[in-house]
Order: C-alpha cells, then structure tokens, then sequence
C-alpha cells in the first residue's frame, strides 16, 4: 500500500482496508479454497509446524491434491499468529475460520506431537515423501543483565502466550518494555490493556524502530511513553527479591552497522534509573531446534540452499531460517510449495514465475487525467476506548460500497484498463477492437499500420503501452 502511486495524487489505494473485506467476505460467505482436483498426487508430504509457513506450504501441496499431514507441538494450530498475536489485531475466531478452510482441503492435522518428544525426525522422514519445516521463532531471548534471571522479568514471547491463553497476568503497577518490533509494541499494549503504566525503552531511536510503523502511533496514543536511546543495564532488586527498578544507559547513534542502521554507543557517564515492578523483555526470538538437531544450522537458524532446500527431500521457511513477519513466512511457504511441485511432477525445479505486471513508476501515470478521491478507512476507537475495550478488536471492516467505490479509485497501473485513449488518438489506425473483450485484452495491435508517433504512449493512463 505505501509503495502504491496513486499516493502522488492524493492517497494511496486502501490495498490493505480491501484484502480485510476479502477476507471477512469469504468467511461470512463460506466460500471455500479452490483445489485442483484433475489428478490425485501419490505423494505424501507432511509438515512440521503448523504456523504461517507451515500452514501456507500445507495449503499450496493440499490443493495441487497432494495427501498432506502437519505435525505440531502445541494443542492448537497457528504459531505465533495464536499464541503470538493479542486478539485486538487478530481475533482467534478469524483464525480458526481460515486455518478450517485449510483443513476442508483434506489436509490431517495432528496435534500435541513434538518432534523428538512423541515423534522422532527420522521416523517423519521414513513415513514421507517429502517434509517442510515451518517451525517459526517461538523462542524467546531473555536479557543478559544483572538481575534478569529473578522474578518479574518476562520473555515477551512467553509473555504473550499467556495472554494469548486467555489467562490473567498480573504485572504490578509499572512495567517496562525492552525492544523495538512488533512483538514489543503488542507486549506493551497487552500491558497497558491490564491497567499497567507502560513504558517502552529502545537502544536506538524511533525512526529506527522495527515495528510497523502505525502499531507505535496506536500505542502512544493508548498512553504508552516511548523512550528512546535507552538500555537497560541492570535489574535492581530489594533484599527478598523483588524487583523495584531498572537501571538505565543513555546511548547515541554511531557508524553504520551490518544490518544498515546507525550502532547504538553509550554514552559515558549517563545513566537513569526507572522505577518498575514488571520488566518485559521482547529484543529478538529463535526457532526451538530440539529434535532437529541433524538438520543443517547456524546454533540460531536452519540453513537452506537459495531454494529452500535442507537436503533432497527436506524444505524449510519462514522465520525458521529468517526473521520476519507473516506475510513473509507465508510467501516463503507458497514458493516451497510451488518448487517442490515443480519436482515431484518432473519440471525443472524452481518457484512459479510472478505475474507478467511491469513495475509502474508514478513518472508513467498521467495523474492530470485523475480526479481527486480520497481513500476509505477503517473506523478504529480512540486510544483510551481501545484500553477501556481490552483484547477486543478495535478497527472495523469497510462495507461492499465501500470496497466497490475503492476498486474505483484503482489506475491499474501496467494494465489495460480499456479506456480507448490509444484508439481515438491513434490516427493510423493500429488499434482494432477485440470482438469478445475481457479484462486486460481490449485491442489488437497492428504494427504494420504504425507509424512509431508515440501518441499511444503519451496519453496511456496507466503506463501500459511503451516503446521496445
């Protein structure tokens, strides 16, 4: 949606406001997941993990008709998007909606099974064809400061579980919030939706922050302080034990480190202390790799090819060997799924080609041609009545009109949109209309009758048409 060009006119298409109604459409309209059903595939493929990836490769392999098992090791499936993700963002009931959809297609689940505990790799191995890894990062890494390993000290990932459990937690008055990315800004709303005063304390600065971006600006507007340029250095705590404050060193930004920001640098000699009575510690997560151990790894991530392969018949992706957000994980099992298939039926392996739509820069859109239109949005609550609401989701669906009237507002850019412009200003007539038009094919082009004068090009709305 940033990326989208119509955002030099006035706002961006509202591509994610658009894929919820979808969404919520095909739930509330039962309309189930297509499957090829031509030909039955012999192979069975199971999966380990049943998370974003996990899920997304079962789906891919399931509806190409493959027999598919996912293994998982906790009672209900998900990952992270359920054990991870307060239900404010991503209500439990949407989930089980989507992953029942997945099962429709045949896929089995099986549930409580840990590999290593109840099932070993090996025998997983024997029993299939082929496997996929989409163990995620559900480990969370705890800090490495005096006074860490006492109580009140939370990983954000255990943190959320329980919260994701339905269960109360109780954090005391004063919590702080160690981290930058989403899973710090969800610990810190979960926090503040408890009745806690919520501080987040960040290494770098805002502008640096791996959290999306409009995620910080809901958790300000909840009443969460954010304090930048800060670590926590020790954990201080009264003679029984408990946890009072948090001692603090003010940093700066430095040279540019390996992952192309800014190093955090203390500063000497200045340091702050902030009373706390819960400190939650959500700075990084790994995968969990007991039981997997013989598979190819770094000690923190499983190693792949380029392909995503561990071995002939073993895959993994998602944040099992890479950090990242969902939608990633979920890409990276769609194209597992398309290279494995491309094997098993005998093609040259690799992932399917994207979509022939060239990348339309806004220099190719004749935004003169456009009249202003503002987007539609969500309706979501103020801060204080997102607190007041709890876990309960706090931003609303658009309706059918007004999904309709945002496809409107689409340039289509790199497509046909049959607006006849190239026909009316072509005086040569190379354009002739297609009998029986559909979406993207209008007309043929006749390149004998042209006569290389570029009209078509300059007054093509979208940037469809161009010179080769």
């Amino acid at each position: 949606e940033q990326h989208c060009n119509r955002s030099e006119l006035d706002e961006p298409l509202a591509i994610n406001a658009m894929e919820r109604f979808l969404g919520d459409y095909g739930i509330e309209a039962g309309l189930p997941l297509p499957r090829d059903r031509r030909q039955e595939n012999r192979h069975w493929i199971g999966v380990i993990g049943a998370g974003p990836s996990g899920l997304s490769f079962a789906y891919q392999m399931a509806r190409r008709s493959y027999r598919v098992t996912v293994y998982d090791a906790r009672e209900e499936a998900g990952g992270m998007l359920r054990y991870g993700v307060p239900d404010y963002r991503l209500p439990q009931v949407v989930l089980d909606a989507e992953i029942g959809k997945i099962l429709d297609l045949g896929v089995e689940l099986e549930l409580n099974t840990r590999v290593g505990r109840e099932v070993s790799l090996e025998s997983l191995r024997e029993r299939h064809d082929c496997l996929y890894l989409g163990i995620g990062a559900q480990g969370g890494r705890g800090l490495r400061i005096p006074g860490a390993d006492g109580p009140s000290v939370w990983k954000g990932t255990d943190y959320l579980e329980r919260i994701n459990r339905g269960e109360t937690v109780d954090l005391g008055r004063t919590v702080l919030v160690i981290g930058g990315g989403n899973a710090a800004i969800d610990a810190a709303r979960c926090a503040r939706r408890g009745g806690a005063e919520v501080t987040i304390l960040y290494r770098r600065t805002r502008q640096e922050m791996p959290a999306i971006d409009h995620e910080i600006e809901d958790a300000l507007e909840e009443g969460i302080e954010l304090r930048e340029l800060a670590a926590p250095t020790r954990v201080v705590r009264e003679a029984d034990g408990r946890m009072t404050a948090v001692e603090i060193q003010c940093m700066q930004l430095g040279e540019l480190g390996p992952s192309g920001r800014r190093r955090p640098v203390p500063i000497e000699g200045e340091t702050f202390t902030l009373a706390a009575d819960t400190l939650i510690a959500a700075i990084a997560q790994v995968p969990v790799l007991a039981g997997l151990e013989s598979l190819d790894h770094d000690g923190n991530w499983l190693v792949t090819d380029s392909s995503g392969h561990l071995s002939d018949t073993v895959l993994a992706g998602g944040d099992a060997i890479h950090p990242g957000i969902a939608g990633e994980a979920i890409v990276q099992g769609r194209r597992a799924a398309e290279e494995l298939h491309a094997a098993l039926s005998g093609r040259v392996a690799g992932r399917a080609p994207d979509p022939d739509v060239p990348d339309i820069s806004a220099e190719q859109v004749l935004f003169a041609t456009k009249p202003h239109i503002g987007a539609v949005h969500s309706e979501t609550l103020p801060g204080p009545q997102r607190v007041e609401r709890g876990m309960a989701e706090v931003a609303s669906t658009i309706g059918a009109e007004e999904f309709l009237a945002e496809v409107e507002r689409c340039f289509s850019c790199g497509s046909c949109s049959g607006c006849e412009a190239c026909y009316m200003y072509c005086t040569a007539g190379c354009f002739v209309r297609v009998e029986e038009a559909r979406p993207g094919v209008y007309f043929t082009l006749n390149l004998d009758q042209c006569e290389e004068c570029g009209k078509c090009i300059e007054v093509c709305p979208g940037g469809y048409l161009e010179a080769t």
